[in-house]
């Protein structure tokens, strides 16, 4: 049988989502490891999307191929009593056996934080950059729309060995301002490796009056990425949504 899983986590203290062999700290090592151990044999899952070390999610999907007895509640039950407090399985669903949760995804929703305020943000502060700059919101808004549709996003992956299409499309990147905060939230089809958090260093840099906004169309075109800004920290990051 095929199951979905819904997941949040707290990606701090993790390597990332993606299994690896040099650690066993990583988000789907950590589910697989239960898994098994519930199954009695060994389990693999599949992710939507792999984010980075220290990224975080509220709505991470999976599927899973396994024969078990048990309830997709009283699998949910048993996965959060022994994985730890900062990953959480938000629901358990019976799919069709063609559900894959990577390749079927049609929209991904990412959202960045950043702290602009003088003062540390002490209980969110795994959570956004503490910059502590004040950003020009307008610059980067008119920045921003010249980054939605769709575009080869080349300049803005940090994987130069990319075999396949870096082409994407991005539906919308929103841009709120708070006291103390700016977030940026980007709706696409798909990220490249880095996408989210280069895009952000590079409209950073736009807010700080050290990049024109009309440049945006000329990093696009270089495809190279030593034209884009800096790669925004892990820690402001996190994967709200993701649609079928």
């Amino acid at each position: 049988m095929n199951y979905r899983l819904d997941i949040e986590y707290d990606g701090t203290r993790y390597e990332g989502w993606q299994r690896q062999k040099r650690t066993e700290n990583t988000i789907q090592g950590k589910i697989e490891e239960v898994l098994s151990r519930m199954i009695g044999e060994e389990i693999e899952i599949d992710g939507a999307g792999r984010t980075d070390a220290g990224v975080h999610a509220r709505g991470q999907v999976a599927h899973v191929h396994m024969d078990t007895e048990k309830t997709c509640q009283e699998i949910c039950s048993y996965l959060n009593h022994y994985l730890p407090e900062d990953i959480e399985i938000r629901n358990v669903t019976q799919v069709d056996e063609r559900f894959h949760s990577r390749l079927l995804a049609k929209e991904k929703t990412y959202q960045y934080r950043i702290g602009t305020g003088e003062h540390k943000n002490v209980f969110e502060r795994k959570y956004l950059y503490p910059l502590h700059e004040e950003l020009c919101g307008d610059r980067m808004r008119e920045a921003a729309e010249k980054l939605e549709g769709t575009h080869d996003f080349k300049s803005f992956c940090t994987n130069k060995k990319m075999k396949k299409s870096t082409v994407r499309t991005i539906y919308e990147i929103k841009i709120e301002e708070y006291p103390g905060e700016i977030t940026i939230t980007f709706t696409g089809n798909g990220f490249l490796y880095n996408m989210v958090r280069i895009l952000t260093g590079t409209l950073i840099e736009v807010g700080r009056g050290e990049r024109d906004p009309k440049e945006m169309e000329a990093i696009l075109l270089a495809k190279d990425r030593t034209r884009a800004g800096f790669t925004a920290p892990a820690r402001g990051l996190t994967l709200l949504n993701i649609k079928y």
